[in-house]
């Protein structure tokens, strides 16, 4: 037995954030509180669409979002949608912005206190309406029931409640064609992490619909990433990454993450990197370590060609994993980003402390397919400096 949740609506397409104004309006109603970050407000990304909605309705943009949201951006956020008595809440944005829209809807619509929202299944709901347009590919939080949150001590803490999975997604992928290569790169990874978790999670609710999510996910991202990267505007490449980054999405918000996502939490949380780049710094190193489990092997080996096409699949599963661990290395290291703690001026001494932290990850943890010690977080913390 397993289950399967996901966003009641989506809709997939050039222009889609303009052309659903109608769809928005009737979904969220007068009064439409608006989510997102100052760079997209700045570069006027979300201008046509909001200008378009003005028309018929009352918007309010908190555009204080940033990178891996504090609470204390969660709280003002909430207290302004309060304040402007809202109707429903649009999220516009990256994953950030995504996450804290999602979580002012709950608070509005529940009465919940914020300290009992955190963990597995605790919010309640119900909820505001939600609408959420992603305008990046790699968190997939579009169709997710899952929000994350950096606390005062530097913490990640989650929300993973399907009272958060938003009404509709409007993915357009005209809005991702001006991300910086370094971005387009970093949440690149991201959603392949996604899909490589959620095939491998030991989770109880991992299922056939996520393993096949996962599966058409890496065929979209691991052929148009680098295009994606080096040739922006490829309409096709940006439109085969957001497609591939929801169907990731999808999958791991029903066959949830695990060690990857526990030990970047750490490096994003106490040293300000971004979730992206936090999990491709350690992406290969937790790989290696969960490959000495057999059946964790030979499910690295069935994914390596749907990426690397050009491998000899008739070889052994031994050869298959370790030629998916490596091309992923590589791949890493072709989209230049980069892949030393030390580069991002970490200093080695803090490999301790980030396996102390990853250690409070429990929810992640136990999703994954080979048991980690403080002691094990710690030399994959060292093998990466």
């Amino acid at each position: 037995m397993f289950n399967f949740y996901s966003t009641a609506g989506l809709i997939f397409g050039n222009e889609t954030s303009l052309n659903s104004c109608s769809q928005i309006i009737d979904t969220l109603g007068k009064n439409i509180f608006v989510v997102s970050d100052r760079g997209l407000t700045e570069l006027g990304l979300i201008e046509p669409t909001i200008k378009k909605l003005k028309k018929n309705c009352n918007i309010k943009i908190f555009n204080d979002v940033e990178s891996d949201p504090s609470k204390k951006t969660l709280l003002n956020a909430f207290s302004d949608a309060r304040e402007f008595e809202s109707t429903g809440v649009l999220g516009f944005g990256g994953g950030s912005s995504m996450d804290v829209a999602k979580l002012v809807s709950l608070l509005l619509g529940s009465n919940q206190q914020i300290e009992t929202i955190w963990g597995v299944n605790n919010a309640k709901g119900p909820r505001l309406p939600l609408v959420l347009i992603p305008t990046t590919a790699g968190t997939g939080s579009e169709v997710t029931p899952i929000s994350i949150i950096t606390m005062d001590d530097k913490e990640k803490k989650g929300v993973s409640s399907k009272f958060i999975l938003p009404d509709l997604a409007i993915l357009d992928p005209l809005l991702t064609t001006n991300l910086p290569a370094n971005i387009t790169a970093s949440t690149g990874i991201d959603a392949m992490v996604h899909a490589i978790e959620a095939f491998t999670s030991i989770n109880s609710n991992n299922n056939p619909v996520s393993k096949m999510l996962s599966i058409e996910a890496l065929k979209l991202l691991g052929s148009s990433i680098k295009t994606a990267v080096f040739d922006g505007h490829n309409i096709n490449a940006r439109s085969n990454m957001l497609l591939g980054s929801m169907l990731a999405g999808k999958a791991f918000a029903n066959s949830p993450v695990a060690a990857v996502h526990a030990l970047a939490y750490p490096i994003g949380g106490l040293f300000n990197i971004s979730h992206g780049l936090s999990n491709s710094l350690v992406l290969t190193s937790v790989m290696k370590f969960n490959s000495k489990n057999e059946e964790t092997k030979k499910n690295y080996a069935y994914l390596s060609p749907y990426v690397f096409k050009n491998l000899d699949n008739s070889k052994n599963d031994e050869f298959l994993c370790n030629n998916f661990i490596d091309g992923l290395e590589r791949l890493c290291k072709e989209l230049n980003l980069p892949y030393r703690l030390r580069d991002l001026e970490i200093p080695e001494e803090a490999c301790q402390l980030m396996a102390s932290e990853a250690m409070k990850q429990t929810r992640l943890l136990v999703n994954n397919p080979r048991k980690i010690e403080e002691s094990d977080a710690y030399n994959i913390y060292k093998s990466v400096w």
